[in-house]
C-alpha cells in the first residue's frame, strides 16, 4: 500500500493498475492548489462617495479609475429597481459585494456591480428621482439634493465592500467569475430567455439565417464573457427593433428590455415571407456597408469587443444612410476617432446612466449618420 498502487493480474496474464484512495486525494488537492493560485485578490471597504467619484471623474475621456467595460455599458435597471437599492442603503440593509479587476495601468474594471455603481452615481448627481418605494414612502418623488445634509452625509459615507482581483488575473478567471455570479442570480441573459419564451418564425429567422452571416462575427467581435450567451442574436434583434420603431422610440418608461420583448412577440405573430426577404436584405446590406466603410467594424478600436450601445448607433446610422442614398460611397471611416475628438459623442456612448433614453438613442444614431454623410 505504501507505493500507492494496487496491481492485479488479469485472466489474460496482463497487469491492471489501480490508484489507491491516497493517490486520488493527492490529485484532488494538487488540482485545487493549482487552480487557487490563479485567483489573487484583496478586499477593500470604501464609501459610496468614493466609488462615485472614481467612476465619474474623467468618464468623458474614458479614463475614470473605476470603469465599466464595453460589454456591460448598457444600463438596464429601471428607476424603481434603482430606487429600491437606495432605499436598502438608507435602511442599512446588506448590499452585495462589488467585484473589480485591476488593470496594468492601475484602473479598476468592474466585473460585477456596474448597475449598482451607476445607480449610486445617478442618485448623488440628482439624475435619479426615487419612485415605487413601499417602506420609505415619504422619499418617493425626491432627489438626493433635497435631503437634509446629515442624511446626505450618511448615504455618501455608507461603506460597501469590494473584492479586487490583481492585475495578474487572467481573462479566463474574470470570465469564470462573471458567469458564476450572473448564472447564480440571473440564470439566462436576455436573448436566452426570449428564445425559450417567444418561439416563432421571427426568432427562427434570427437564429437560423441572420446570425449565420460570417460578416457579423468578423465585424462584431464579442467579449469572452458573452461569446457563448447568444449576444449576436441580441444585437440582430436590436437592429431590427430600432429600425422598425425609428424615430419614435418608447424606452423612456419601460426600458429597452420590455420594448424588445414586446417587439419580438408581435413579429412572431405577423412575420411573413415577404417581410423575411426584406429584413434579410436590409440586414445583409447594412453589414456589407459597415464592412466596406468602417475601419473597425462595429467596434470603437481594432479587435475590441463590441458594445451594444455602439453597435446600435453604427448599425442603425448606417442603415439610415443607405436608405437616404443607396449609392453613397464614403471613404473608410474610423469611429474610434470620433470618441477621441468629440466630447459630445463620448457622453452619448459612455454608459453612465439612462443609456436607452429615447433622446440619447436618437442623438447617437443621428451622430453616426451625419458623420458618415460628412455633415458634422
Amino acid at each position: 500500500m505504501t507505493s500507492g498502487l494496487l496491481i492485479f493480474i488479469s485472466k489474460q496474464g496482463g497487469f491492471i493498475i489501480n490508484m489507491t484512495s491516497y493517490d486520488k486525494v493527492d490529485l484532488i488537492e494538487n488540482q485545487i492548489f493549482e487552480q487557487r493560485k490563479t485567483v489573487d485578490f484583496d478586499t477593500r471597504e470604501l464609501t459610496i462617495e468614493y466609488y462615485v467619484n472614481k467612476y465619474l471623474t474623467n468618464i468623458e475621456k474614458d479614463k475614470n479609475e473605476i470603469y465599466v467595460p464595453g460589454y456591460q455599458r448598457e444600463f438596464v435597471w429601471e428607476p424603481d429597481r434603482q430606487s429600491r437599492l437606495i432605499e436598502s442603503i438608507i435602511l442599512g440593509l446588506p448590499i452585495p459585494i462589488l467585484f473589480v479587476a485591476e488593470t496594468k495601468d492601475g484602473r479598476l474594471e468592474v466585473v460585477d456591480g456596474s448597475q449598482r455603481i451607476r445607480t449610486f452615481a445617478a442618485y448623488l448627481s440628482d439624475d435619479l428621482k426615487l419612485e415605487g418605494l413601499e417602506k420609505l414612502t415619504e422619499l418617493n418623488n425626491t432627489i438626493f439634493s433635497e435631503l437634509p445634509i446629515s442624511r446626505k452625509n450618511k448615504i455618501k459615507n455608507t461603506p460597501i465592500r469590494m473584492v479586487v482581483l490583481s492585475e495578474t488575473t487572467t481573462e479566463q478567471v474574470k470570465k469564470d467569475l462573471f458567469e458564476r455570479i450572473n448564472r447564480g442570480s440571473d440564470v439566462l441573459r436576455n436573448m436566452e430567455k426570449r428564445k425559450g419564451i417567444y418561439q416563432g418564425p421571427f426568432v427562427d429567422f434570427i437564429y437560423n439565417e441572420c446570425v449565420k452571416n460570417p460578416l457579423l462575427t468578423k465585424l462584431a467581435p464579442l467579449s469572452k464573457v458573452v461569446e457563448k450567451r447568444q449576444e449576436h442574436e441580441e444585437l440582430i434583434l436590436r437592429f431590427f427593433a430600432l429600425v422598425d420603431t425609428y424615430p419614435n422610440f418608447t424606452t423612456q418608461k419601460r426600458g429597452i428590455g420590455a420594448v424588445l420583448d414586446e417587439y419580438i412577440q408581435k413579429k412572431n405573430e405577423s412575420f411573413s415571407n415577404n417581410e423575411k426577404e426584406e429584413k434579410l436584405k436590409i440586414f445583409n446590406r447594412m453589414l456589407s456597408f459597415v464592412d466596406k466603410h468602417m475601419a473597425n467594424g462595429f467596434s470603437k478600436w481594432k479587435d475590441q469587443a463590441v458594445s451594444r450601445v455602439f453597435f446600435e448607433a453604427v448599425s442603425v446610422g448606417a442603415h439610415l444612410v443607405i436608405e437616404e442614398n443607396p449609392d453613397f460611397r464614403p471613404v473608410k471611416l474610423n469611429p474610434g476617432k470620433w470618441l477621441s475628438d468629440d466630447k459630445y459623442f463620448k457622453s452619448l456612448v459612455s454608459g453612465k446612466y439612462r443609456t436607452h433614453a429615447p433622446d440619447k438613442m436618437l442623438d447617437r444614431i443621428h451622430y453616426v449618420r451625419d458623420k458618415i454623410l460628412n455633415v458634422r
